[in-house]
């Protein structure tokens, strides 16, 4: 058997077809000679229903003892629901798979939690079975949204002219302030790389190279307490471009900001943004990033 429908991308122009669904048992109400599993996977949730009379015995056997979160492959017809049996808040709400063959991929033991949405779970609890943390809507959205966020951006600058390019993670250590993660050479016993905090050398031979205008979504890492806006290794979007003012890097980076904003979140944002020279913020605000929304301006006696 192999996967032919995403569990929620079944709908009822799919009534009639076989289709093989694969996922983690969210639910499982045992009827009394009928089971109803949820089974879920990235895309959402599908109702599978197993009877003795379209399961072979040890299938349906194995309906019967199934722990939540276990994964499973379900193959079968997919049918229009009962009307009592309607779902108005599932997209696959007007449907259901009638099992003809179950197997079971991976037995779940006892959940160390709920895997309710609305449970109160510790966090250092879900963080030592991140693999279930992950199985849940909130987090799966948020990598989606990451990933559609850096594919936003990476078209904007590719359609402005921007290459794409690489930069080694291993390197020679290079004094630019913090302090950097060290890695131990094999083959240079007593000598080792470093993370880079930021490619800064590497722009400026790309830049010297004629790559007037490049970027990449980089990975950097630096050896610093923490911060609140600060962790051990961040991702960065790193732009650069030759023979250009602060109001061009200015410009293109207002573009961009529009650019994910309205893909993103729906909000058109006006530009071009409002522009304060640092002595006139440090002299209004005493602060080179004022939070101009309060008025809390400094006045002179």
């Amino acid at each position: 058997m192999k996967r032919t429908h995403y569990c929620g991308a079944i709908r009822k122009e799919h009534m009639g077809q076989t289709a093989t669904l694969c996922g983690w048992v969210q639910n499982r109400r045992d009827m009394g000679g009928v089971i109803f599993l949820d089974v879920k996977d990235r895309e959402g949730v599908a109702q599978v229903v197993c009877n003795m009379q379209s399961l072979p015995p040890e299938d349906f056997h194995h309906a019967e003892t199934l722990h939540m979160q276990s994964v499973i492959q379900v193959e079968g017809e997919i049918r229009h629901r009962d009307e009592e049996t309607y779902n108005p808040r599932l997209a696959t709400g007007e449907v259901e798979l009638l099992a003809k063959r179950l197997v079971v991929l991976s037995e779940a033991q006892p959940l160390p939690y709920s895997m309710d949405e609305d449970a109160k779970v510790r966090e250092e609890l879900r963080l030592k079975y991140r693999y279930l943390d992950l199985r849940r809507p909130q987090l799966q959205k948020a990598l989606r949204f990451r990933h559609q966020v850096q594919m936003a951006a990476e078209k904007y600058l590719n359609g402005d002219g921007f290459t794409c390019i690489e930069t080694p993670m291993l390197c020679k250590s290079t004094p630019e302030g913090a302090r950097d993660y060290l890695v131990p050479s094999r083959v240079h016993p007593g000598k080792f790389y470093a993370l880079p905090q930021s490619p800064q050398i590497f722009k400026q031979m790309l830049m010297v190279g004629g790559m007037d205008k490049y970027y990449q979504v980089a990975r950097c890492f630096r050896d610093e307490d923490l911060r609140a806006d600060r962790q051990p290794e961040f991702t960065q979007v790193d732009e650069e471009m030759s023979f250009v003012n602060e109001d061009d890097i200015m410009t293109i980076n207002e573009g961009l900001i529009k650019r994910l904003w309205k893909e993103m979140l729906g909000v058109d944002v006006q530009i071009p943004f409002v522009r304060m020279p640092w002595d006139e913020a440090m002299g209004r605000f005493g602060s080179d990033k004022p939070d101009t929304r309060f008025g809390l301006e400094i006045e002179d006696g």
